[in-house]
């Protein structure tokens, strides 16, 4: 196989050339506002595929994608020439859906945040069921031993002396 610096320089090459190639020489009227993202290029540097981005709608989208197609026989000659390789690498273009996976994203994280900000807000005017310390604390457990010393004294004086309890 190759060396993978070699493949992503040629890969990074590619990128290059079919933007400047798509930038300057294609006039097809169907190809809409589009950014070439990214290349990638097999290690056997037979297949590259090519990623880009269109700005529009779905149907900006399908015409870019048959200007490209009818056009790949020229981006494949011209890719294969400057890169001076014994084979010219076949172009795949693909739709870089990138945007649309960011604005999903997005919606995700605000809808996060506005539950997020919900719970606060319920949080904030929640009321304990019971007391707010449910539980005894240290405190509490010395005041009732002292009470419950103070008991025992005024127990220990209301018995007689025989032990008997009335």
């Amino acid at each position: 196989m190759s060396d993978p610096a070699k493949v992503r320089r040629h890969a990074e090459r590619v990128r290059e050339l079919v933007a400047s190639v798509v930038r300057s020489q294609i006039k097809d009227p169907r190809l809409g506002m589009i950014t070439i993202t990214d290349a990638r290029i097999t290690a056997d540097l037979r297949d590259a595929t090519v990623f880009y981005t269109v700005l529009g709608d779905s149907v900006a989208q399908a015409d870019t994608a048959a200007a490209l197609e009818s056009a790949k026989g020229m981006l494949r000659s011209t890719v294969g020439k400057a890169l001076g390789l014994r084979h010219s690498p076949t172009l795949a273009f693909v739709l870089d859906d990138v945007q649309d996976q960011v604005k999903h994203i997005d919606d995700l994280l605000a809808a996060a945040r506005n539950a997020d900000a919900e719970v606060q807000r319920l949080a904030a005017q929640a009321k304990y069921a019971g007391e707010a310390q449910p539980y005894r604390v240290d405190d509490d457990i010395d005041e009732a031993d002292e009470t419950d010393e103070a008991d025992e004294a005024t127990d220990v004086g209301d018995t007689p002396r025989g032990g008997e309890t009335r």
